[in-house]
C-alpha cells in the first residue's frame, strides 16, 4: 500500500535535535550523569562545564533550546573525533573523564533540566 506523500509528517528540525539529545543521553548521559550524582567532584565538573556551554550559547540572554544543545553536542562530538578522541566502548573511570565526555554529559543535563521546565 502507497501511502500519499502529503500523508507523511516531515520530521522537523525540533525533532531531529531530540533525537540527537536523546542518542547521547543513551550513549553518555544516563551513566555519567548517574556517577555524577555519587561524586561530588564530578558533580562540580559536569556544573562548571555546563555554565561553559550555557555562556557559549548565551544562555544567560536567551532561553537555551533544544535545538541549540544538539547543535553544541554534534559540534563537539565532531571537533573531538577530528582531534583523534574516541567515544568511550567500555567502562569509564570516572574520577578521570576527558574533556569531550564531560562536555557532552553537561550538554545531557541542561537537556533534562529543559525537560523539566
Amino acid at each position: 500500500m502507497r501511502v500519499p506523500f502529503t500523508r507523511v509528517a516531515p520530521r522537523t528540525a525540533v525533532d531531529s535535535a531530540r533525537s540527537t539529545l536523546a542518542a547521547l543521553t543513551v550513549s553518555v548521559g544516563t551513566v555519567g550523569l548517574t556517577a555524577a550524582a555519587a561524586r561530588p567532584g564530578l558533580l562540580a565538573l559536569v556544573d562548571q562545564h555546563a555554565a561553559a556551554i550555557r555562556d557559549s550559547l548565551d544562555g544567560d540572554r536567551t532561553p537555551l533550546t533544544v535545538a541549540a544543545l544538539a547543535g553544541y553536542a554534534e559540534g563537539v562530538r565532531a571537533a573531538a573525533l577530528e582531534h583523534g578522541w574516541t567515544p568511550p566502548t567500555g567502562p569509564v573511570d570516572w574520577s578521570h573523564p576527558d574533556w569531550p565526555l564531560t562536555r557532552l554529559v553537561a550538554v545531557c543535563a541542561l537537556a533534562r533540566a529543559l525537560d523539566r521546565d
